[in-house]
């Protein structure tokens, strides 16, 4: 397959670009600042240029996707917006300009988080734009048409980023990043649509 891998450069992202590669697909990748082709997720222009130089593809994925953490008290409308515009409507707008690059039986998978159904302190913005992406995806794989796809994947913190974020993540279970990396292998290679794989 032909795959666009949006936040390649992330820690998910390059466990996914691992396991990908393993099943010998083509993979471009992307994102903000590094990989074949770079964009800017909070600009539709940037987005659109991304496709544009991309060209037809099988499947596209994004493990990207920007949030600030604010306790209620500190979160402003500002600080809100970072995830509205990156990790929300970002996302979201892969999946609307992407829809029209990809073959037939093509698929999407966008990715939310642990965080909307379990919650942790300063996370609200997050959680926000987590549920605003599942319920997108649940939605829209209804409308999709020519056997296209759309599902998005909720991790867990990771094992491998446990370290970074144990005072964040106090006493969840982190995941193992292959299990993760597992998940958006079924969404690319499977056929269900409109799910939400959680890996707990």
């Amino acid at each position: 397959m032909r795959i666009l891998l949006v936040g390649a450069s992330g820690r998910i992202g390059q466990l996914v670009y691992q396991r990908l590669s393993a099943r010998n697909h083509e993979i471009i990748t992307a994102s903000r600042h590094f990989g074949d082709i770079r964009v800017d997720l909070t600009s539709v222009k940037s987005i659109e240029n991304l496709f544009k130089r991309a060209g037809a593809l099988d499947a596209i994925i994004s493990t990207a996707g920007a949030a600030d953490f604010a306790t209620m008290a500190a979160l402003t409308p500002e600080i809100n917006q970072t995830a509205v515009l990156s990790k929300l409507l970002g996302q979201i707008n892969l999946a609307l300009i992407g829809q029209h690059y990809l073959y037939n039986n093509g698929s999407i998978t966008l990715t939310t988080g642990i965080t909307k159904e379990d919650p942790i302190p300063a996370g609200a913005s997050v959680a926000m734009a987590n549920g605003g992406v599942a319920a997108f995806v649940k939605s829209a794989a209804i409308d999709l048409t020519d056997g296209k796809r759309i599902n998005c994947v909720s991790p867990n913190v990771l094992e491998e980023a446990m370290a970074d974020y144990s005072e964040t993540f106090i006493g969840f279970t982190p995941v193992a990043g292959k299990k993760v990396a597992n998940a958006y292998l079924k969404s690319v290679e499977g056929k269900q649509t409109g799910q939400e794989f959680k890996v707990y």
